[in-house]
């Protein structure tokens, strides 16, 4: 037996060798798999990106479901498959995506941390905008003087309501 302790040497070769190239997109013809195949591993290292591909051919790799968390920035930005690291921390600290190692990127980021990072932090800042003006709106400035009218004179405190002009601010 070849697996016996010590029976290195073999003398035959191996039994059942494959005459066709395995085809992962052979009888799985869907949107996903074709998704899958065409999906470029962009901002890992070499060693990784080989390891991405061999996935991918024999059909192991699974896509997200979910964004996971990013080691780095601890917020659920990674939307990669076996990544570990978001796209814009792994660029801004020039490290593999998947491994976290500082190697050399194969493949760069092809959209750059600068137009995610605008996008999100656009976001942010038109919610912060709206945010203040409506607080801005909802303060109203009341020029008058209510220490001087008396509970028990209601009658003067609806009149002088009702020539107050309110302005009414557009948001």
């Amino acid at each position: 037996m070849s697996s016996q302790r010590g029976n290195v040497g073999r003398s035959r070769p191996q039994r059942h060798q494959n005459s066709r190239v395995f085809k992962n997109d052979k009888y799985d013809t869907s949107a996903q798999r074709k998704k899958i195949n065409a999906k470029l591993h962009d901002g890992v290292c070499q060693h990784c990106k080989e390891l991405l591909e061999w996935r991918v051919k024999f059909s192991k790799y699974k896509a997200l479901s979910k964004p996971k968390k990013c080691v780095k920035c601890l917020q659920k930005t990674v939307k990669d498959s076996y990544h570990i690291i978001c796209r814009s921390c792994a660029c801004e600290l020039e490290v593999c995506a998947k491994c976290g190692k500082k190697e050399e990127i194969v493949v760069p980021i092809s959209k750059g941390p600068e137009k995610m990072e605008n996008e999100t932090t656009g976001n942010c800042q038109r919610r912060i905008s709206r945010r203040e003006e409506s607080e801005e709106s909802d303060e109203l400035d009341f020029d008058m003087d209510l220490n001087g009218m008396d509970e028990k004179n209601p009658d003067m405190l609806e009149e002088h309501f009702k020539n107050m002009k309110f302005e009414r601010t557009e948001v």
